[in-house]
């Protein structure tokens, strides 16, 4: 079982010019949001819905999404930022410190959440052809199986780590351990990237290593559980009646997702320096409890008005 237990240490990224770098972790934002257009279209095609409205839903998409994810980081995780380093919110790029081109990082689920569901309504306000809990029951769908990469991303990243563990599946995130000045320093090695080699290649720097203590890999349980979310929704959708009750995807996606996420924060370590821990629970858990609370809502107890003729 011990083979379950690995270094982590990958290559982030490619250097592309200067301090600009193609992180893989942007990439899975890409690979998300092009299946989430082929499954929508499959959605569209299905229903014969007229493919002109689909281009503008992803545009929507991916605006709320970013948008809503970035500043639901900033309020619930990380509000220093509006005061010390004001742009970084809205640019891919670090002033504070130093100029610095980062990417977009630090963006939390739950404000996706609000984030997509804010631009649906947006979206079904210019485009009147369904109704918005119609939009969001196909939405959710997409939006699961996107869940799945950004997930991976993470792992890529090595951020959003768990807790220290003795179980099999430990991984120790040697980037998240190490920051970059940190890892010079100590090795004497002034390439990042080599530096970091050095600790899990370089017998030398064994003492290094053995610091670095295994963690819960929470964002592959994350991940390896929303392959079963978007699986249920999907098969709820094609091979059942459900598809016919409004809301009811929707309700189920939230009870589904937000119910994962709130049991898999206890592997993990908080996020962010501005974070709640009332009754044991965390700041990722009381925020996925409302969700919970609308999907079994929209599930069990929602009934769509009925035009009055």
């Amino acid at each position: 079982m011990h083979v379950l237990k690995f270094d982590w240490n990958p290559v982030t990224g490619i250097d592309i010019v200067g301090n600009f770098k193609l992180h893989f972790y942007s990439l899975m934002w890409v690979i998300a949001f092009i299946i989430g257009w082929y499954i929508m279209k499959r959605i569209f095609t299905k229903e014969k819905i007229s493919l002109d409205y689909l281009d503008p839903l992803f545009i929507y998409t991916v605006l709320a999404t970013m948008l809503g994810a970035r500043l639901g980081h900033v309020l619930f995780y990380q509000s220093e930022l509006i005061s010390q380093d004001f742009f970084s919110i809205f640019l891919p790029f670090k002033f504070k410190g130093g100029f610095e081109f980062t990417g977009f990082q630090g963006l939390a689920s739950h404000g996706a959440a609000i984030g997509i569901i804010i631009g649906m309504y947006l979206y079904r306000k210019k485009y009147n052809y369904k109704s918005l809990l119609w939009i969001l029951d196909r939405v959710v769908i997409s939006v699961a199986s996107g869940a799945i990469f950004i997930r991976i991303g993470n792992f890529i990243n090595s951020e959003i780590i768990g807790k220290v563990t003795e179980s099999n599946f430990g991984v120790r995130f040697i980037q998240d351990q190490y920051y970059k000045s940190q890892i010079t320093q100590l090795t004497g090695i002034k390439d990042v990237q080599e530096a970091y080699n050095a600790i899990t290649d370089d017998p030398q720097f064994a003492e290094l290593l053995e610091k670095v203590p295994y963690r819960h890999p929470a964002q592959l349980y994350e991940s390896f559980c929303y392959i079963f979310v978007f699986l249920i929704l999907w098969y709820f959708y094609s091979k059942t009646k459900k598809r016919e009750q409004t809301g009811f995807l929707f309700g189920l996606f939230l009870i589904l997702l937000w119910t994962i996420r709130f049991f898999v924060e206890f592997t993990k370590e908080p996020q962010g320096d501005e974070y709640i821990n009332w009754a044991g629970l965390n700041t990722g858990q009381w925020l996925s409890i409302p969700f919970i609370i609308i999907g079994l809502y929209f599930m069990f107890a929602y009934k769509p008005k009925t035009a009055v003729k």
